[in-house]
């Protein structure tokens, strides 16, 4: 008889197999082209094939809410109904042809979902009054404590709301062909309607679940990605000077110790919010943008790339107007190509349980270059960034430093000993494969 203390599987639910070595792509519809419109994003989709791409994530395609709208068009994370698609962008069936497209090319969709609140002026406001949150004086109220003013929050108790929101995203599912949702705030709505979720949408096919929240319960059974909120906080305050590789290992401890190897954690430099509110990620990151960008993908987790990132946007898009991206070839896009052959390349690089864990590599920089390996039987790379404002040389007496080493951008051979220096100018980095 098994023993009752045997131990058990933290996740019950398994991630598509595509999901393997996926980078994932957000598009803001609204910014993405000069037109706006799903017809013209769909004209990109071949440079995203190019760049390395796999996941499309869409930020919100329904109708905006109207009323205390903000700015002149308003945030698309104000729904007005969901089952509708938002006129600026083109109709239902430009979408379907959207998803078709990214289909021919090998590439899957997926879309924002805001489950946690609705715009003022959707119907069901009219509809099922019962289903909102309500304050002291009984009335609609937003998200408290944040300048959520054109929305309204939803109360999970109601079994009605939860069918009506389940059965909603079974359509766009079932009738666009849709791989999957990023869901919004998803630490806001009650993991047991996410888990009721995730089970249905199974039935109708594997789907990739990404949660805006940053928690291991949501892995269990609904999720298969949360972002890495404290990653991407982390690596801000190093490129500005205001914390040492401690709080970086901090974060990898936790990562390897609470987190099972099955959950993905979604790495980034910038995102929608980060770009709208905190700054570019040249204003974030500064001279740490490389290196930042190098563990954000070679790391462990899925990285994520924003619209216009590749490009080298260099402002904050308007997220209340219209603020077309200005494409062009840059750095940033060329070394997010390079990264993400590797990271295809070598099976040790690949997300979750599929790829190799981070084994730190100890040196005496200080504290100032990060160094790590991931490696399988099918080679691997080491990789060291210094995260700091100088020129440095460092030694590793580890022993997973030593070996035979081709660099990942020059193709030069490399041999190291244990002991042997290496040299770095400010926030520069190393990534040495071994076959």
């Amino acid at each position: 008889m098994p023993s009752s203390h045997q131990a058990q599987p933290l996740v019950k639910i398994t991630p598509p197999d595509w999901v393997k070595d996926a980078v994932i792509y957000e598009i803001n519809v609204r910014q993405f082209t000069p037109e706006g419109t799903f017809s013209a994003a769909m004209q990109h989709f071949p440079r995203l094939v190019a760049l390395g791409v796999d996941v499309l994530w869409l930020m919100p395609v329904h109708p905006i809410g109207t009323l205390h709208r903000k700015g002149t068009l308003g945030s698309p994370y104000a729904v007005k109904d969901y089952y509708g698609v938002n006129p600026e962008f083109g109709d239902m069936d430009d979408f379907k042809a959207l998803v078709k497209e990214a289909h021919r090319l090998g590439l899957k969709v997926i879309l924002d979902w805001v489950a946690n609140h609705s715009a003022w002026d959707n119907p069901l406001t009219q509809q099922h009054p019962e289903w909102y949150d309500k304050d002291h004086n009984g009335q609609f109220r937003s998200t408290p404590w944040w300048d959520w003013s054109d929305i309204i929050d939803f109360d999970y108790h109601h079994p009605g709301l939860r069918q009506y929101m389940n059965t909603a995203m079974q359509y766009w599912v079932r009738e666009t062909d849709i791989d999957g949702f990023r869901c919004d705030v998803a630490g806001f709505v009650p993991n047991d309607f996410w888990a009721q979720l995730r089970h249905d949408l199974s039935a109708i096919k594997p789907v990739l679940m990404l949660a805006e929240w940053e928690s291991r319960e949501l892995h269990f059974d609904a999720f298969d990605m949360t972002y890495a909120w404290s990653w991407n906080e982390t690596l801000h305050s190093l490129a500005n000077g205001k914390c040492s590789l401690q709080k970086l290992y901090k974060y990898y401890a936790w990562n390897e110790k609470a987190f099972p190897h099955e959950a993905i954690r979604m790495t980034f430099v910038s995102n929608h919010d980060k770009n709208a509110w905190d700054g570019t990620q040249f204003e974030q990151f500064g001279d740490a943008l490389p290196g930042a960008i190098v563990l954000s993908v070679l790391g462990e987790g899925m990285p994520l790339i924003y619209n216009g990132q590749e490009a080298g946007n260099p402002r904050r898009l308007a997220f209340f107007e219209r603020d077309p991206i200005d494409w062009q070839t840059h750095w940033v896009g060329e070394l997010y190509t390079h990264l993400i052959h590797l990271k295809k390349r070598y099976s040790a690089l690949h997300n979750g349980a599929w790829g190799a864990r981070m084994q730190q590599v100890t040196n005496d920089s200080g504290h100032r270059v990060f160094s790590f390996v991931r490696h399988n039987a099918n080679g691997g790379v080491l990789v060291l960034i210094n995260f700091s404002p100088d020129n440095l040389t460092m030694t590793s007496q580890h022993d997973l430093y030593c070996g035979d080493y081709r660099d990942a951008f020059s193709a030069q051979p490399i041999s190291l000993s244990c002991g042997d220096p290496l040299s770095f100018a400010p926030w520069a980095y190393r990534v040495l494969i071994k076959e």
